[in-house]
């Protein structure tokens, strides 16, 4: 796959694989060009007229082509011919020029022709791949073992080919070609037909898994295994051996020393590693898998009990316990958060999400939550920093008895330590900062994440959140003025809510008004809100937070105040200086509770049941690397049970997301979910005793989340329209819980999932489908993703198959306007930018009436305007929303559309005749354009 001389190879430049000798020439637009000149003219002739066509057309053309084929600079760096012949076709079918891609098609498969016959009467096709060995040496390829290889990759899929693999890969196979880029072929060979067929992303997890094993075990230097029978006999084996030489490199705990290895090494199910999609696995292996200096030697189902023996280290029947764990996450019927996925079972077991700080107004507390935010993220945890208590521009420095430079250039301190602190190289280091309405910096504020102004009051790596009050809502809605001010002159207000807030915040509204305060500004609530809205739409921060359903609803009002929320707006946890909220994370599979005929309600409990105990256990076991969080989680035990999987349980039930139905199947789930997450920390109370800060709570009053609401409704009056509705017997389980306690201050809360529903192989969180075929990007490389729900509806109506698969592309994922598709499938399948954003509010505000924290809700929105984003964002503050997340709008540039399938697919059928003229097809050796 090299040109003779590689020296000649330039960065960023494309390159194109000649088919006769397969080496490289740079990629040339005026080929694409002179081909589509050449098929228009042999079809319409060379008059004039034409001739002056094809000339305002050929242009065009080049360009859509020429655009499609840029991905593989970004991939592989050449494009085979083929594929750029591909595209050509493409382009001349989707404007209109159907005689002229048949003619365009026919000639190829001529030209192909008459190639095969040349190559064999020249040698006659008998010259034998040579693989280049790990350690030098050559040995010709072995096409037995290769079909043994596939063949077995294969096993058990319906409408797998593995003949077509090989083909493929031997298309791509060169003399002395590495054995390590061997097994790559065969793994991109398979990844090229998922968008055909969704099961060949179990054929490439499947080619990538040999991979994995043989690395894995050459490094513990253990024997081979070749067949399914000798793993399973080979795997207690392996697993020991695992745990001795990560002990040893001081990359696991010794305590793992004190399990029964025998036992959980029998308990291993090597038979549930088929069940990863390529693009779960691959993410296992690049970010998750114990590695030594880069060489993983942890299994897939190593890696899930090595995480279940952290989580269960702790219990007095650890061993049961962990295979109890195990068989939960192995199942993918839960999954634990990232962190403790990432350190479960290590020396420093950092295993929680999300750590929440409140800055304090001093020099040195500054820079200390600053250091706080550089230890937290080393481990891995996601941060949320309150800066609403910092001194706004221009206020008094008593100290020094200067003026403040505000909140901003703290900021963009804490943006570049976010950079410089990734997460132990795992991944971004993450961190959002929260400032309240109210705070006179609010309008720099705004504006921090833009492109423009002085980069020195910007911060383009930090998420940033607006902290809302109630009262400013009500002032927009009234269209009413709204006084800013610094917080060292309204020191209580970022304490209050509610009723008090309101009444200190005329106050000092009147102070003003009497001069007594100097620090102030007035401004239209009005304008305020739309340059909220018009901020989001343009940079996608600050995301819109309300205060009040945060306290008013919160459990914990007796022991502090909720001044943010976290990372992704899921947490709503009291912050102090003493105190930073920690919160530990991990989400049910709701695609895995569910049949056909509704909800599997016993299944759901048990899972539930485990889950908690899983996360109960990250409190003690977890390493704290600052003591304000170690205190506060250890007080007060809060943690977040989340689902994913929503919109694969709607496809399962055959309900489209924007429906009541998807409304009522959100309120239902939510409800069962609460109730057995309540319930089961009701059970581990009993048995563990209660969380140290339970009474005063709204839990020892007996007040629920469902009930909660109540508090809001006082508050908010006519401001609030919530569904209250129940199903189940609360009343036995609130008298339980104000009896026997609680063991967690908090137990629920839907987190983004973003890396752990691609593990489970399903969409993430509460989320709707992005696209039905798209290419993914993300730390670990691009994958093609592609709806098998959605195929497999289309192959029970016969309309599934390639040309459909190019008409996907061609509407970026969507099934709305391709013609030969019902409208039943059309409602069932449209994407997150098709559904209007109401049903994400509907369904998100009868979720949270049952959640005691919150969830990350995204908003969609096609073809925004200012009145839709006002009128979402209001609906979210009326339905009693806590929290909404990104605001996403569809762009203006669409998918590449860079993998057409093969030629002879994409025939147009015609009825009339077209005599075949010479022509090129790019690729020509007797054209001189070609040479």
């Amino acid at each position: 796959m090299y040109p003779a001389d590689t020296k000649s190879i330039k960065p960023g430049q494309l390159y194109v694989m000649r088919r006769d000798n397969r080496t490289l020439v740079p990629f040339d637009h005026d080929k694409i060009t002179i081909a589509i000149t050449k098929a228009y003219l042999a079809v319409e002739g060379g008059n004039a007229a034409a001739s002056r066509r094809v000339h305002e057309l050929a242009g065009d053309l080049t360009q859509q082509v020429a655009k499609a084929v840029q991905r593989y600079l970004n991939t592989d760096g050449f494009i085979r011919v083929e594929e750029i012949q591909d595209q050509v076709e493409l382009a001349l079918m989707r404007n209109g020029l159907h005689k002229v891609a048949r003619t365009y098609i026919l000639y190829r498969e001529e030209r192909r022709q008459a190639r095969e016959s040349k190559y064999k009467e020249q040698d006659g096709r008998t010259d034998v791949i040579q693989v280049t060995l790990e350690d030098g040496r050559t040995r010709a390829l072995d096409e037995e073992n290769l079909q043994k290889v596939v063949e077995q990759a294969c096993a058990d899929l319906a409408e797998v080919d593995a003949n077509a693999i090989i083909e493929e890969t031997k298309r791509n196979l060169f003399n002395g070609i590495k054995i390590g880029d061997l097994h790559k072929a065969l793994i991109m060979s398979a990844r090229t037909k998922i968008e055909l067929e969704p099961n060949y992303s179990f054929v490439a997890a499947r080619l990538l898994l040999n991979d994995l094993h043989y690395e894995a075990l050459k490094f513990l230097a253990l024997p081979m295994t070749h067949t399914d029978k000798e793993k399973v006999a080979l795997y207690p084996q392996v697993f020991q051996k695992y745990i001795e030489t990560g002990i040893e490199h001081e990359l696991l705990s010794e305590e793992l020393r004190t399990f029964d290895l025998d036992m959980l090494g029998q308990a291993l199910k090597i038979e549930r590693d088929r069940q990863f999609t390529y693009l779960g696995l691959q993410t296992l292996y690049d970010r998750y898998f114990i590695h030594h200096r880069g060489t993983r030697f942890e299994l897939p189902q190593i890696f899930l009990m090595r995480v279940s023996m952290g989580l269960a280290i702790k219990e007095k029947d650890k061993n049961q316990r962990a295979i109890e764990f195990y068989d939960l996450l192995s199942s993918f019927d839960y999954m634990s958060s990232t962190p403790t996925l990432f350190n479960s079972a290590t020396p420093r077991p950092q295993l929680s999400s999300c750590y929440l700080t409140h800055i304090p107004d001093d020099l040195a507390g500054i820079y200390n939550a600053i250091k706080d935010n550089a230890l937290l993220s080393k481990f891995a945890g996601g941060l949320g920093n309150d800066w609403t208590a910092v001194r706004a521009m221009g206020a008094h420095i008593k100290g020094t008895n200067g003026k403040s430079q505000g909140v901003v250039p703290f900021l963009k301190v804490a943006n570049d330590t976010a950079v410089a602190v990734n997460q132990g190289g795992k991944r971004k280091g993450a961190v959002c900062a929260y400032l309240e309405t109210w705070h006179l910096d609010i309008e720099e504020f705004i504006d921090l994440r833009k492109n423009t102004g002085d980069d020195r009051r910007r911060t383009h790596d930090m998420n940033t959140a607006n902290w809302v009050p109630d009262l400013f809502m009500k002032r927009v809605i009234e269209n009413k003025e709204w006084t800013l001010f610094s917080p060292n002159d309204a020191p209580d207000l970022h304490d209050l809510y509610g009723f008090a807030f309101e009444e200190a915040y005329k106050a000092y509204e009147a102070k003003a008004e009497r001069n007594e305060i100097k620090n102030f500004k007035k401004v239209s609530a009005l304008n305020l809100w739309r340059k909220m809205l018009s901020l989001i739409f343009e940079t996608g921060h600050p995301w819109i937070t309300f205060k009040d359903p945060c306290n008013l609803r919160s459990p914990q009002q007796h022991a502090g105040v909720v001044h943010s929320s976290n990372l992704c707006t899921e947490i709503t946890l009291n912050t102090s200086v003493d105190e930073i909220a920690v919160c530990n994370l991990g989400s049910v599979n709701l695609a895995q509770h569910v049949t056909e005929s509704g909800i599997d309600t016993k299944k759901l409990e048990k899972t539930i049941k485990t889950a908690i105990r899983m996360l109960d256990n990250v409190i003690d076991i977890n390493y704290y690397s600052v003591i304000q969080a170690r205190r506060s989680n250890l007080r007060h035990r809060p943690i977040g049970l989340g689902i994913m999987g929503f919109q694969d349980a709607l496809y399962k039930l055959n309900i489209p997301y924007a429906s009541e139905a998807a409304v009522e199947f959100a309120d239902k789930t939510m409800e069962l979910v609460s109730y057995y997450a309540i319930s089961a920390s009701t059970d581990l109370a009993e048995e563990r005793g209660v969380y140290s800060s339970f009474e005063g709570s709204l839990w020892s009053k007996g007040i629920l989340p469902i009930d909660s609401i109540a508090n809001l409704k006082v508050y908010r009056g006519e401001y609030l329209d919530l569904n209250t509705d129940k199903t189940l017997n609360w009343d036995k389980l609130r008298e339980r819980v104000q009896t026997v306690g609680m063991r967690n201050s908090n137990v629920m809360a839907i987190a983004p999932t973003a890396t752990i529903s691609n593990i489970c192989g399903v969409t993430q969180s509460i989320e709707p489908t992005y696209q039905n075929l798209y290419v993914k990007s993300n730390l670990s490389g691009e994958f093609t993703v592609v709806n098998p729900y959605l195929v497999k509806d289309l192959k029970q109506l016969n309309i599934w198959d390639e040309v459909l698969v190019n008409d996907l592309k061609y509407f970026n994922g969507s099934v709305q306007k391709i013609d030969r598709i019902p409208d039943s499938i059309k409602q069932k399948y449209a994407t997150s930018f098709e559904i209007d954003a109401k049903w994400l509010i509907e369904a998100g505000a009868r979720r949270q009436k049952w959640i005691d924290q919150s969830q990350s809700l995204n908003i969609y929105i096609d073809k925004p305007s200012g009145k839709k984003i006002d009128d979402i964002y209001k609906l979210a503050w009326i339905r009693g929303l806590k929290t909404t997340y990104y605001c996403r709008s569809l762009g203006a540039s669409d998918a590449e559309k860079s993998t057409i399938t093969r030629s002879t697919l994409n025939a147009v059928q015609m009825t009339d005749a077209i005599e075949q003229p010479k022509m090129c097809s790019i690729d020509d050796p007797e054209c001189e354009a070609c040479q």
